[in-house]
């Protein structure tokens, strides 16, 4: 039997439909081709991932499917590992080649994609990867990196148009489970809506009105859910593309009338590209120390702190409403992000691989080239940026200082006059009974003053460590050489 010939579209952390290069290349070949999403079992269980991840993803990819219906076309979604899959489709078809993009991720995917390279050379299949975001592979330092990201930012994204289908439905083993397909389908409302459309609706708001207060509001934690872009989510799994929001905000009539804000937005979208880069080159970020010299660090690891981090019940009222903001919606700005993870690493003195993953699993916008380059660096192990360490008091004065994000999120504190709600342990027995307040909420089992001391102490005096100190002149070669 003559098996039918086809190309794949393989779809990873790219769920649209525009600005598509490897959907580009397929429409221009002469032969049809099937668009797959693979729930891979390894991966879903690995410790970064949570069905928040996958209720996203499911989400985009029914939006992609009701924008290809009128072509006859849809992404087929197997429950498998990949090596499962590509083994059945290439012996139920003749594969002609496989288009993708990239994928800039943990050391698993990498580990799978090798594999699979293996399988489709041994059955004489080409596989075409184009670059994320202008991200390169394989490059040994940054000359040229500057230049070459403004380069592929000055070109217009790409318009995809697509041609009807006459592929027959595909019958295959790998049909999603009933269980999965039920946590799948019931996606809280609380979380960003998944796809193309919406991650769109986000950005239209931003430049139309929400962007005017985008710098001046950036670090707080209740008014930034607002101003803020948010649309990290569908950057993070590809319901949009960095060169589409740069094109989008850098051509918007409103520019110059909210320059500060969207000058911000457009220079976030470079770092994030910034910080995958390094994790492209160096995926070690997500396991080990960047810097080697850090490897030796000592941390007391209290587990009791550890699972008070975890489940926001610290007795830091800032703390504790990030953490449970973040378990509800899967957002939280930059700066309360950096400060959970200095809170971690450097009050508690906890190591940074103790957290990793459960921020990982709780972010909704979880980027692997994003999370683990920027937790080492709150965390201070690369040993060549800025040691920043977030008093959380002085964060909730600063930027939530009538607490309303933190009643909002800490409702043990709705009572607690504003003079207490960021030190609400300062509160006297005879405060509480002139308040006629009974307060149950625990108190700090550290002293914050003593524990940040000990923290700089032990940071900034491991930075003379001799191999950290080379460790770091390796770094700046590769990361920071960028300017030309």
């Amino acid at each position: 039997m003559v098996k039918e010939e086809l190309n794949i579209v393989w779809l990873k952390r790219d769920l649209r439909t525009q600005d598509h290069s490897p959907i580009f290349e397929a429409e221009k070949n002469e032969l049809d081709y099937l668009l797959i999403y693979l729930f891979e079992p390894s991966l879903m269980s690995y410790p970064d991932s949570s069905s928040r991840h996958f209720q996203f993803c499911y989400h985009s990819v029914k939006s992609m499917d009701s924008s290809l219906q009128n072509f006859s076309r849809k992404v087929e979604v197997f429950q498998a590992e990949a090596i499962e899959v590509f083994d059945f489709l290439t012996k139920k078809f003749n594969i002609k080649n496989v288009f993708s993009y990239q994928e800039s991720g943990i050391k698993a995917t990498w580990e799978r994609d090798k594999a699979i390279a293996q399988l489709l050379v041994k059955n004489n299949i080409t596989w075409r990867e184009f670059q994320r975001d202008n991200i390169q592979r394989g490059i040994k330092n940054r000359l040229n990196w500057d230049k070459n990201w403004y380069s592929n930012m000055a070109q217009l994204p790409i318009v995809n148009t697509f041609k009807k289908s006459n592929l027959e439905d595909l019958e295959h083993p790998f049909q999603l489970k009933s269980s999965l397909l039920a946590s799948l389908e019931n996606q809280p409302i609380s979380f960003q809506k998944a796809g193309e459309q919406a991650a769109w609706n986000y950005l239209i708001s931003f430049c139309k009105e929400r962007g005017k207060d985008y710098s001046k509001l950036i670090s707080k934690p209740l008014e930034s859910r607002k101003s803020c872009g948010r649309i990290s989510p569908y950057l993070a799994w590809g319901n949009m593309t960095v060169k589409q929001a740069y094109y989008y905000v850098s051509s918007h009539q409103n520019f110059s009338i909210y320059k500060q804000g969207f000058r911000g937005m457009l220079t976030r979208l470079k770092w994030r590209c910034h910080f995958i880069q390094k994790f492209e080159v160096a995926c070690e970020y997500e396991m080990y120390c960047i810097n080697k010299g850090y490897e030796s660090m000592e941390y007391e690891n209290n587990d009791s702190l550890l699972e008070n981090w975890k489940i926001g019940n610290t007795g830091f009222p800032m703390v504790d409403a990030c953490m449970r903001c973040l378990q509800q919606t899967g957002w939280i700005n930059f700066r309360m992000r950096a400060m959970l993870v200095s809170v971690l690493c450097h009050h508690f003195n906890c190591d940074w691989r103790k957290g990793v993953y459960h921020l990982a699993k709780l972010f909704l916008d979880y980027e692997p080239g994003i999370h683990y380059t920027q937790f080492q660096m709150q965390a201070g192990t690369t040993g060549i940026n800025t040691i920043r360490m977030y008093n959380p008091v002085k964060q909730s004065k600063d930027h939530d200082p009538e607490g309303v994000f933190i009643k909002k999120w800490v409702p043990e504190l709705n009572e607690v006059p504003v003079e207490f709600i960021h030190e609400p342990w300062k509160i006297t027995d005879l405060n509480l009974k002139l308040l006629n307040l009974e307060l149950n909420y625990p108190k700090p089992s550290i002293d914050l003053t003593e524990a940040g001391k000990k923290a700089r102490d032990k940071i900034w005096g491991f930075r003379k460590n001799p191999l950290v100190r080379q460790e770091n002149k390796r770094m700046v070669a590769i990361h920071t050489r960028n300017k030309k």
